[in-house]
């Protein structure tokens, strides 16, 4: 316990780094390069910490202007993702999640069931929520630390389908994010993109970010589009001039910095990753290629990502109004929204309208989820010694209580014997499945590069 917390006492800054440098000199890269790798990334997470928060800072009193404004007085009350882990993590499986986790992604990569090597160590918390809350349902630690391995398994398993994605789209090659909350909006993207392909017309509506930028260079310029949401969020929200033309220059920082600081992560990242391609090439030719799992943070800034998520800042709370049964106040999370579609961009092929509509249809349901999962996220909360809100008697989250895979998951154990075999059944298919595909994929590869 007392290491488990030391070490992620150290933050994804010191942990990642360190990781880096560990594995670049099991790989017997050279103490300096190895170094020099790990520190890249730190200062990469750091550049993005900084940005992140900096944007953070910026919109909280605007999204509390936003509540203020529509008057919404919901019972349910958003305290954010840093609550949420800091809740899974300090729970019994939280304790487990980090050794059940590692000796999964090595069993699936020993079984060619994955093909992620995953080292975002930190959000492995997401695993840790859904098993925590399954530990309350079912009064068992094992059955807890049991469907946080089922949670392990499918979000690598996602970030493996959708890694070809995050290459061609995202501009991260050998990159995958199996990161529990951007994975849990993939499944809608899916969904999204095989309705919208078979309707005429309607499938043809794309609005590409960098086609905006060649025809209306204003808009298609990342700072100049961060600084026109940033001030129409700011008018919407009825604050004062001056804060609206801070709000507007800060979000256009942020959306020209965070891509930045993700390529300085990124010249951390690839020197392990063509070291691992070699060894796999070496050693196990069948074995295929081999994507490093990260933080979704590596593509937050992505312009459609950023301008998505800001977007669905003040719609968001037109929907918790209007949307009936729901009884969650989104407040905490809503800043934390690009690390929701950062897949769901790469998915929907960068189209901004395809992003925009599943965004619509996850954050709908992820309200009416954040309602439902709210008493047993109290109560696991509780059970932990977290100190709720004064005056406030219910608490969930957007990330990750109001994502759709920790729920699916939550369903089957609530229906318990019949629920858990379905569970297991689809686990293991799925990894069947994604063994077929990645065999196939690399099949091709390997025909690709003979010819």
């Amino acid at each position: 316990m007392f290491i488990v917390d030391y070490i992620l006492g150290l933050g994804a800054s010191v942990m990642m780094p360190l990781i880096f440098l560990i594995l670049g000199l099991i790989l017997r890269l050279s103490f300096g390069k190895a170094l020099k790798a790990g520190l890249m990334v730190g200062i990469g997470f750091i550049g993005l910490s900084i940005t992140v928060n900096l944007m953070i800072d910026s919109l909280t009193p605007v999204s509390h202007a936003l509540v203020e404004r529509f008057g919404l007085n919901l019972n349910v009350l958003d305290v954010g993702w840093p609550a949420a882990a800091a809740v899974a993590m300090g729970t019994r499986v939280g304790v487990l999640v980090i050794p059940v986790c590692v000796a999964i992604n090595v069993f699936m990569l020993y079984t060619r069931t994955t093909r992620i090597l995953n080292v975002d160590i930190w959000n492995l918390w997401h695993h840790a929520f859904t098993g925590s809350l399954v530990a309350i349902i079912a009064d068992s630690l094992w059955m807890g630390v049991f469907a946080a391995g089922i949670s392990c398994i499918l979000t690598m398993i996602i970030a493996d389908r959708t890694s070809g994605d995050v290459e061609k789209y995202l501009g991260l090659p050998s990159i995958s994010v199996p990161h529990g909350f951007s994975v849990s909006f993939v499944p809608a993207a899916w969904l999204v993109n095989f309705i919208v392909d078979r309707i005429p017309g309607v499938r043809d509506i794309k609005i590409d970010t960098e086609v905006i930028q060649k025809r209306l260079s204003i808009l298609g310029d990342p700072a100049s589009l961060g600084a026109i949401i940033g001030a129409l969020l700011g008018i919407i929200a009825g604050i004062s001039v001056k804060e609206i033309l801070q709000t507007a220059i800060t979000m256009a920082a942020v959306m020209t910095i965070i891509p930045r600081m993700a390529k300085m992560l990124m010249e951390g990242v690839y020197p392990i990753s063509e070291r691992i391609q070699e060894i796999a090439q070496a050693r196990a030719g069948s074995f295929g290629k081999i994507a490093i799992g990260l933080d979704s943070a590596v593509s937050v800034g992505h312009p459609v990502t950023l301008s998505v998520s800001m977007l669905m800042i003040p719609v968001m709370l037109v929907l918790a109004a209007v949307i009936p049964g729901n009884q969650f106040l989104p407040f905490a999370s809503l800043t934390g929204l690009p690390f929701a579609f950062v897949l769901v961009t790469a998915v929907c092929r960068g189209d901004m309208f395809r992003t925009l509509l599943t965004a619509l249809l996850t954050l709908s349901i992820a309200l009416l989820i954040g309602t439902q999962l709210a008493p047993i996220v109290t109560s696991t909360a509780v059970s932990t010694g977290f100190s709720l809100p004064q005056g406030t008697t219910s608490i969930s989250s957007i990330d990750y209580a109001g994502a759709m895979l920790p729920w699916v998951i939550l369903q089957g154990f609530y229906f318990k014997v019949i629920g858990i075999a379905i569970l297991v059944a689809s686990t293991v298919g799925l990894m069947l499945w994604n063994r077929r595909k990645l065999a196939q994929e690399n099949a091709m590869q390997a025909q690709e590069e003979g010819n």
